[in-house]
């Protein structure tokens, strides 16, 4: 569970929450750039999602989609399941 929760793709998700729930503090009325911001972060924080519950399925011998990041991986992340 760790190696899924300290991921580089969810510690980047929260920091840049925290960044903009910082900006959303201040007198500084909502605009365009800052809901952009905001859809960035939704569709950042989807992807490392995403790639944490392919990275887990593929680690249980179930297929994943052609497009996920470790899509080519599977053998080598069961192999390493069943050793520990």
């Amino acid at each position: 569970m760790r190696k899924y929760l300290f991921g580089t793709g969810i510690i980047s998700a929260v920091t840049s929450g925290m960044a903009l729930l910082r900006g959303v503090r201040g007198d500084v009325p909502f605009t365009w750039r800052l809901a952009l911001a905001w859809l960035s972060w939704g569709i950042t924080l989807a992807l490392s999602i995403g790639a944490i519950v392919d990275t887990y399925r593929a680690s249980r011998g179930a297929l994943i989609a052609d497009d996920s990041p470790v899509h080519g991986k599977e053998q080598k992340l069961l192999k390493k399941r069943i050793r520990a």
